[in-house]
């Protein structure tokens, strides 16, 4: 019986032109979004990246509406993946580019209903015109991830537990919509603790958990295929542990999709982390990810890891391929090295408090880590 695929989602926000800001906007003209589509971004992924991957890895992508996908563009985007042999492996509602105010939160009943409708449209398009480029495996259906970048605040008042209210009852009627569509749809909030408002509803992993069982309790909403993006970095930017988020996660039965990336700040070469803005980098060779890694593994989690990541402000378009397909690698060399682990022997150390010989396992398990990306980069 063959091995089960690992399954790496790409997302399309990666391939940008530039920032802006206080980076250039233009570093890479090639993908204007005036001029590079959706399309030609799955395309780029089957030519480009995938070549360079182990042949065990199944591609998805991840896009958001309707700014990356939209009812003009969607049968001609699923029918590139189809094509291509690519997955829609995530769809979320872009509302953070046109609501803010608190979106579906919003205390502006005119906002919030306009942000509803903007999710029921994220849901119609996902079953309508790209259902065709879901994978044929129920488990591996596409993640409906909902961000918080909209409902946020900057002002302390009473007002924000209605806010709060206001999320429960719309994000309950939009898993009832979806239930009536189908209920096969993985849904779950990405949680971050800023951005775009100084303070957020559901700032962390613990927050959407909590959020998921108020939801069954209050509004009656099954949780099954409910719980959490796991996004690395927005754990590490705040000085979460994301090891411990896993542990919470899985425990809770909520890991439904990860964005596997990195503040930089736990690998000592690149700077970054606690107290610094969104980074983005790609997921790196380090002993906190074989350590998830092998959480994942004793958990038999197979679903999209995501590669939620920005090309550097100076990278030409090679240069931010070729950071994709490093990101790739680098979990699947973690994912590999955790495999290899002696796990007992590191369980002993620990029991016996010889926490020095289970810092050098986690340190020998880095090195492996390292020679298996290189081994595979060179393919």
């Amino acid at each position: 019986m063959a091995a089960e695929k690992s399954l790496h989602s790409i997302c399309r926000w990666t391939f940008n032109a530039g920032k802006g800001g206080f980076v250039p906007a233009d570093m890479r003209p090639a993908w204007d979004g005036s001029k590079f589509s959706t399309v030609d971004m799955v395309k780029l992924v089957a030519k480009k990246i995938r070549p360079r991957l182990p042949e065990d890895i199944e591609l998805g992508i991840e896009m958001h509406y309707d700014t990356e996908v939209n009812e003009k563009t969607a049968k001609e985007v699923a029918d590139a993946l189809v094509d291509c042999g690519l997955y829609l492996a995530m769809i979320t509602p872009g509302a953070h580019s046109h609501f803010a105010y608190g979106g579906i939160a919003s205390l502006d009943k005119k906002e919030r209903k306009q942000a509803e409708e903007f999710g029921v449209r994220t849901v119609d398009i996902a079953y309508g015109p790209l259902k065709k480029a879901w994978h044929k495996d129920p488990a591996k259906a596409p993640s409906f991830i909902i961000w918080n970048g909209s409902f946020g605040y900057d002002i302390a008042t009473v007002g924000i537990r209605q806010m709060y209210q206001n999320l429960k009852e719309s994000v309950a009627s939009l898993c009832k919509y979806e239930q009536e569509k189908g209920g096969s749809l993985y849904i779950g909030f990405e949680p971050k603790p800023n951005e775009g408002h100084p303070a957020m509803l559901i700032p962390t992993v613990a927050s959407a958990i909590l959020f998921w069982r108020k939801l069954e309790e209050e509004f009656y909403i099954s949780i099954e295929k409910k719980g959490v993006n796991k996004e690395f970095g927005h754990s590490e930017m705040i000085g979460l542990d994301h090891v411990y988020d896993t542990v919470e996660e899985l425990d809770s039965g909520a890991m439904i999709h990860m964005h596997l990336n990195s503040q930089g700040y736990n690998d000592g070469i690149i700077l970054g982390g606690p107290g610094k803005y969104d980074i983005d980098h790609g997921a790196r060779v380090n002993g906190m990810n074989i350590a998830i890694a092998g959480l994942l593994q004793q958990a038999k989690f197979n679903r999209w890891r995501g590669h939620d990541m920005q090309t550097r402000a100076y990278d030409n378009v090679e240069q931010g391929i070729d950071r994709v397909v490093r990101s790739v690698l680098s979990w699947e060399a973690c994912d590999i090295a955790a495999g290899k682990l002696n796990t007992n022997a590191l369980m002993q150390a620990l029991a016996n408090r010889q926490t020095a010989q289970a810092e050098d396992m986690m340190r020998a398990a880095v090195v492996a880590a390292q020679k298996h990306f290189d081994r595979m980069y060179k393919l």
